[in-house]
């Protein structure tokens, strides 16, 4: 799926600080809310899977309803616990499955994605917990309001997104929408921030603070486990010699360098100077000529292959990167190493712990 605030989250590069996947971001809506009653709709997959308890496709009801949710838009009433949630970008599936309500949809990923258009920890989780999958649909094009609306939803989640305002009236024209946070750019929420908002629209709030300790919990373990990394510095970019951009920084409104400084990493102090002027961009360029000055103890990019990276270092250019001299460069290949860090979430994270965080201790300690 590509999304709006293109140079935002996944791609700035192959991975995106917009959407991974390209440099390019489309934004396109169509709406078709009339043909919602001529389709039939699909069941929500399981829910809150304690003990022995059935999987059925109505979600157990929690928390008082109605309740009113707030949002950068404004206001969104939820008359009653929702049973059929869609939702739209990354995150926003992942957040309802932990808190324990499969989706009836959620968008096919075009980055990062596994054979079944999905991620191997969103799939982990649905198997624990005996749900269906839920309807994937392509937002190549834009939120695919046309196919959330087949799925008559009672709730549209985008707590993380880069949805627009009139995008938001679309979908509300559907069903009760939750975008982004108040205050927030587009793909700007912190994972803790969208879960606690998804959180209090599926009545759920209880758990979604839950949620977010047991996951701070595991991420603290590894830095108290690593205490070699503890102020490490870094730059989170792309490097590419092929680009027109040939280098990005990503700065602190991304969540790579939020997750590298929860860590106890720290940006480094380049980055941060560079980009104190633009509090709203995920990422600044670097010049070329100015690379021997990128300095940091180690630097993670993403790459289309690994031949890139003896293309890096051999630029007479890129190749003065500090980390990169140093050998101290972490080359991410996998777009679904990329997706689960850069579309944090409370099931990528401890994925991301186990697949892609040992390479960078591995460079930090060489540091």
């Amino acid at each position: 799926m590509t999304t709006p605030a293109a140079r935002s989250r996944l791609d700035v590069a192959p991975s995106g600080a917009a959407r991974p996947g390209g440099r390019v971001i489309l934004l396109v809506l169509g709406v078709m809310v009339a043909l919602i009653a001529l389709v039939a709709g699909c069941s929500t997959g399981a829910v809150d899977g304690g003990g022995d308890q059935a999987v059925t496709g109505d979600v157990e009801r929690q928390g008082s309803f109605p309740r009113t949710v707030t949002h950068a838009y404004g206001e969104t009433e939820i008359p009653e616990a929702p049973t059929r949630v869609a939702t739209v970008s990354w995150v926003n599936a992942d957040t309802s499955l932990a808190l324990g309500v499969v989706p009836v949809g959620m968008p096919r990923n075009s980055f990062g994605a596994n054979a079944a258009g999905s991620t191997d920890w969103f799939d982990s989780k649905l198997e624990e917990m005996g749900g269906t999958m839920p309807e994937l649909y392509s937002e190549t094009d834009g939120i695919n309001t046309e196919a959330i609306a087949a799925l008559q939803p009672d709730l549209i989640l985008g707590a993380y997104s880069g949805m627009t305002a009139e995008e938001y009236e679309t979908l509300s024209k559907i069903a009760p929408t939750i975008a982004m946070p108040e205050g927030d750019v587009a793909f700007g929420t912190a994972w803790q921030d969208s879960t606690r908002l998804i959180g209090e629209a599926l009545g759920r709030s209880e758990a979604a603070e839950e949620l977010i300790t047991d996951v701070e919990s595991q991420i603290e373990q590894v830095a108290t486990d690593n205490p070699g990394i503890q102020g490490t510095t870094f730059v989170y970019g792309t490097v590419d010699p092929e680009a027109a951009e040939k280098i990005y920084a990503f700065t602190d409104v991304d969540n790579r360098p939020r997750f590298l400084t929860e860590l106890g990493m720290v940006q480094a102090p380049v980055v941060s100077e560079a980009s104190s002027g633009s509090p709203d961009e995920f990422a600044v360029t670097w010049s070329p000529e100015r690379a021997d000055e990128l300095e940091s103890d180690i630097l993670v990019t993403y790459a289309t292959s690994p031949q890139v990276r003896e293309a890096i270092e051999s630029d007479p250019l890129l190749g003065r990167i500090p980390a990169v001299e140093a050998g101290r460069m972490v080359l991410q290949t996998d777009e679904q190493q990329v997706l689960s860090i850069s579309a944090a979430s409370p099931l990528s994270l401890p994925w991301a712990l186990d697949n892609v965080v040992p390479d960078i201790i591995t460079a930090a300690q060489q540091s």
